[in-house]
């Protein structure tokens, strides 16, 4: 699997990229999963349900299924938090990752940098980056690190063949899929 990442400051726009990224990218014919780091204690369950109540008596994990979709959730109680390495052999086999957020990881990664928000590069581990989205057309990429190019944050067509190119992957031409 090809794994690129969304990065940058809190509130400059990296979840609304990944989803317009994404969209971008099934549209174009190819699987597509994500990967979100939260830096909160989130919960996707729900107090009350069967299956909160499951992982409060003790469960490690619990799988939640239905006809639409399944859920495995585990609970690390003491063990340390994952490194994303650790997360994606758990994923179906897809075609690329967008991962959200983990600076820390190695992965390559995009940052977004809106001109109304944080301007300030990440700090010097938490880099990797092979281009900067931005609505600022006179940002210099080589200021926050990155020797790739300054790609504009609302040509999301522009962004997809970015992370095409970069990761080798081409859309299918076809109506099939190789992992159908």
């Amino acid at each position: 699997m090809k794994i690129i990442g969304i990065t940058g400051w809190k509130n400059s726009g990296k979840t609304t990229l990944v989803t317009r990224l994404v969209a971008e990218l099934c549209a174009r014919g190819l699987r597509v999963s994500t990967v979100k780091h939260a830096h909160h204690n989130c919960d996707v369950d729900q107090p009350g349900r069967d299956s909160y109540q499951h992982r409060e008596a003790g469960a490690h994990e619990v799988l939640l299924a239905s006809g639409k979709r399944w859920a495995l959730m585990r609970e690390l109680r003491d063990e340390p938090e994952p490194e994303l390495g650790d997360l994606l052999p758990h994923l179906a086999p897809v075609d690329i990752v967008v991962v959200e957020g983990f600076k820390l990881a190695q992965h390559p990664k995009i940052q977004v940098i809106r001109a109304a928000n944080t301007l300030a590069p990440l700090p010097e581990q938490a880099r990797n980056l092979v281009a900067i989205a931005t609505d600022d057309p006179a940002l210099v990429p080589a200021d926050y690190g990155c020797e790739g190019p300054r790609l504009a944050i609302d040509d999301i067509g522009q962004v997809a063949d970015f992370v095409l190119a970069h990761t080798g992957l081409a859309a299918p031409l076809t109506q099939g899929h190789p992992h159908d």
